[in-house]
Parts: structure tokens; C-alpha cells; sequence
């Protein structure tokens, strides 16, 4: 599998019925690419034409092609095996051993779009015979027989992924305990245990985002250890994200009434994180404007 990404912009997914097209399809449209699915063949080369426009708003392109009975089926393959002879239109073709297929149906309960009145073996069979020379002539080819949906979106997002692009978005939240924990989050960690600002009588009209109040918190010998403790235990937990392709994540940062502490404290962290390439990281506050 090549490890750097394709320059063209625009790509064909096909392969197997049941190998993963729908999984690739999900991944590239992470990505930022414009997925177009259960296309009618026939209008496949005018959108591809669209597309490489200069001005176009389809600046990455990946078209999903699967199989279809009759008609329908003989114009997809004759259209993909003349789309992939142009070189600046990739190919990628998803592929799986025929037991690992039939299980896949099996556990759909559906039946094999060439199936007709065979059996699924004999759909399958029936369709790798006629997508042999696409398989042959694909760019890349991914077998799916030992992957996960999630280990699938990997492999297509490091086919296709720009170079240093983010794997994680990662949201701080700063909230108020006394206003609720916010129920739409993956990770909260309680910042009562660091003093309170509140009762300093300079501070307590600031909040965490004005510097008297940052320092105050962040400068803390307990919120330092914090930090650096909680930082490294935060890499295992995103790259566990990562690889059960979890890519949105929200951390909440919580204080009393989320003004002083929360605030301060969430800051340090983007701040911290704000250089990081596999990471991209922004900043909310939830209960900031509360009295």
C-alpha cells in the first residue's frame, strides 16, 4: 500500500459487493473529499469532467461505483475500465477472500446483487470474474478479508489523507459545576481542588481568559503537575481514539462556577496543544458569560 498520498483529485471507488466500499466511502468524506454514490454509470465521465474544472467546487472527487444486474452492470465496469486509463484518475479497488464475503452477507441477511436465482457463492463468483480487469488495472488494491470498519478507515485515510494532517479534533470545554455537567462529552476533569480566585478580591470580576487570573491558577505548583500528568495520560487516550477511528472528541474542564479556574486551566491546555499536527484543538466556554 503506497504510504504517500495521491496528488489527483479525483479517485473511483469500487470492488467487491461487501468488501468495505460504504466504510471507504464514510472515510474520504473525513477527509474533505465529495463522495457521490449509486451514480447512474453513463453520467460518471461528465461529473469527473466537472470536477477537474479549474474553478470547480469539487476540488477532490471520489465517485463509489458497486454492481448492479443487467444493463446497469455492464455499463459500470465499461465505464470505470475506461476512466482508469486516464492517469490522473485513481482506482482503488477493495477486495475479500469469497468465504469472508458470504459471511458478510450472511450476517446482513441480504442477498448478492448478482445473486439472481444462484446462491451468494455463485453471485460472487459471478461478479469477480467480471471485475478481474478493473482489479488487475485498479491503482490501489486494499483486501479487507482481516479488517474492521475501523482499521479500513485507516488504511483509506493514510491512502488518501493529506501529509500532517490532524487525526483528532479535540474541543475544550470550560463549564460551571454549579450549572450542570455537560452530558455531551467524552472526558471531564474537576479543577475545584486548585484555589479559588473567586475569593480574591482583585480577581473576582475577571475571569480565566484576563492574565492576573491565568497566572494565578496556571502558575499553582499543584496545577503544573496536574498538567503534566494529565498531557501524557491525554496522548494514550486520543491515540486509542485514533485507532478505533474516533476522530471528534471533547474534553470538558470544569469548575465551580466555570469563570475563573475551568477557564484558565482549559487555555493552558489548548495553549500546550496548539502546536501539536495530529491534533487540532479549539477552545469553548460554556458558562463564561453567567453571573
Amino acid at each position: 500500500m503506497p504510504q504517500t498520498p495521491p496528488t489527483n483529485r479525483v479517485l473511483i471507488v469500487t470492488g467487491m459487493s461487501g468488501a468495505g466500499r460504504s466504510t471507504a466511502a464514510n472515510a474520504l468524506e473525513d477527509l474533505g473529499w465529495y463522495v457521490v454514490d449509486n451514480l447512474p454509470p453513463q453520467m460518471l465521465p461528465p461529473l469527473v469532467q466537472l470536477a477537474r474544472e479549474p474553478d470547480s467546487s469539487m476540488p477532490l472527487l471520489a465517485a463509489v461505483v458497486d454492481v448492479r444486474g443487467g444493463a446497469l452492470f455492464t455499463d459500470a465496469t465499461d465505464v470505470v475500465s475506461r476512466l482508469a486509463q486516464d492517469p490522473d484518475i485513481q482506482v482503488v479497488f477493495l477486495d475479500s477472500t469469497d468465504d469472508i464475503l458470504v459471511r458478510r452477507f450472511e450476517q446482513v441477511r441480504r442477498p448478492h446483487p448478482l445473486q439472481e436465482e444462484g446462491t451468494l457463492l455463485d453471485g460472487i463468483i459471478r461478479e469477480r470474474g467480471v471485475m478481474h480487469a478493473i482489479r488487475e488495472d485498479s491503482d490501489l488494491l486494499i483486501d479487507t478479508s482481516e479488517m474492521n470498519i475501523h482499521q479500513l478507515t485507516l488504511a483509506i485515510k493514510s491512502a488518501y489523507g493529506e501529509p500532517g494532517e490532524a487525526k483528532t479534533r479535540l474541543t475544550v470545554m470550560s463549564f460551571g459545576f454549579k450549572y450542570g455537567v455537560p452530558s455531551d462529552v467524552d472526558m471531564i476533569a474537576d479543577m475545584r481542588f486548585l484555589p479559588n480566585p473567586y475569593w480574591e478580591e482583585g480577581l473576582r470580576r475577571s475571569s480565566g481568559t484576563d492574565g492576573p487570573v491565568s497566572d494565578y491558577v496556571t502558575t499553582n505548583p499543584a496545577a503544573g503537575e496536574f498538567l503534566e500528568h494529565y498531557l501524557k495520560a491525554l496522548d494514550t487516550v486520543l491515540a486509542g481514539y485514533v485507532s478505533e477511528n474516533k476522530t471528534y472528541a471533547t474534553l470538558a474542564i470544569g469548575c465551580t462556577g466555570g469563570r475563573h479556574r475551568s477557564v484558565a486551566m482549559a487555555e493552558e491546555i489548548v495553549a500546550r496543544l496548539g502546536s501539536r499536527q495530529d491534533i487540532q484543538v479549539s477552545v469553548k466556554h460554556r458558562d463564561l458569560g453567567r453571573e
